[in-house]
């Protein structure tokens, strides 16, 4: 046998991982049908499954985001280990998950706020106690209209960072909330798509959705508020440092230097990332199940499947700075 000929059964499945890792970099065409990713989560999902845990138990969910973490009870206080550790969890997965952590509204501020100032959010009725929880309570007389895929309040000049989200009554069935990951959303665009973003402005405007909320006399006063913040179509971890897809349809407005028709084939290109199932994990909730959730990472969609059903929720938002470019 000559020595070209004498390849070993590890270098032949090392060029195979490696050639379907190149045939994966970017969704597939055949003969104008776009198939999902093959390949290019393998390396996140490996290193992932590479890490280990001290204080918290840890069950991944989907491909490369979303984790149960178990082991914890969030009502008590958390010793600064235990908390390095959930905030650790929550940089690597993206999103975490916590069941049965029966929570008052004082210990939900109290958890939510060891990451941060939380912020008040204008559109949304809030506890009445805590005016930092917003509360989305759901029933007959209102259905959930949150089934999008977005990042949270991207209409503002510091988006939110990170999301707390307390279950307190929940439907038999229904109700799920998805979440997609949006480095790989970024990983998975062609080189060509990521050469056209290195500059690419997006421009968001919180009217896209919650202009009707707002009563004509003051709507002058909310756009002073709140004015159009210009953030880059893609942004950099502050704390990962990966680049992450920052478009979402129900905030932005239009690309800068852009007009709206212009814009949204480009819009609709980005959004649609978030589509992917591959890049999705899916929770269903139980009642006093936690979701805590990087604002920047991933983008979410509750699921509205439920109705007439009663779906009750808590949320407090940790402010967060303003997207940086990647």
């Amino acid at each position: 046998m000559s020595a070209n000929s004498e390849t070993t059964t590890e270098d032949r499945e090392s060029g195979s991982q490696a050639t379907l890792r190149n045939l994966g970099n970017s969704m597939a065409d055949f003969g104008g049908r776009q198939v999902g990713p093959r390949a290019h989560l393998h390396d996140e999902r490996a290193r992932l499954a590479t890490l280990e845990w001290s204080h918290v138990g840890v069950r991944p969910l989907g491909a490369t985001l979303g984790a149960e973490l178990s082991g914890v009870d969030l009502a008590r206080s958390l010793s600064d280990d235990v908390f390095r550790e959930i905030h650790r969890a929550l940089v690597e997965y993206k999103v975490i998950f916590f069941r049965d952590q029966p929570l008052d509204a004082a210990q939900h501020v109290e958890f939510a706020r060891r990451f941060g100032e939380l912020e008040l959010h204008p559109f949304i009725p809030p506890n009445g106690e805590f005016p930092e929880l917003a509360r989305f309570e759901k029933s007959e007389k209102i259905g959930g209209y949150e089934n999008m895929w977005h990042h949270d309040v991207t209409w503002r000049e510091q988006p939110s960072k990170l999301a707390v989200l307390h279950a307190i009554q929940v439907p038999a069935t229904g109700g799920d909330t998805l979440f997609a990951d949006m480095y790989a959303a970024y990983d998975g665009l062609s080189d060509e798509w990521k050469e056209r973003l290195e500059d690419m402005v997006l421009v968001h405007d919180y009217m896209r959705t919650f202009g009707a909320m707002v009563p004509k006399d003051k709507q002058a006063e909310m756009r002073e508020r709140f004015p159009q913040p210009e953030h880059p179509a893609v942004g950099r971890h502050a704390e990962s440092g990966r680049p992450y897809l920052y478009a979402n349809r129900a905030f932005v407005d239009r690309v800068k230097g852009m007009t709206r028709e212009e814009s949204l084939p480009i819009i609709e290109h980005l959004s649609r990332q978030a589509e992917i199932v591959e890049y999705q994990c899916r929770f269903h909730w139980t009642p006093d199940a936690v979701a805590v959730w990087d604002n920047r990472a991933v983008q979410h969609y509750a699921a509205s499947d439920y109705w007439p059903d009663i779906r009750i929720m808590e949320r407090a938002s940790v402010v967060g700075d303003r997207p940086a470019a990647a």
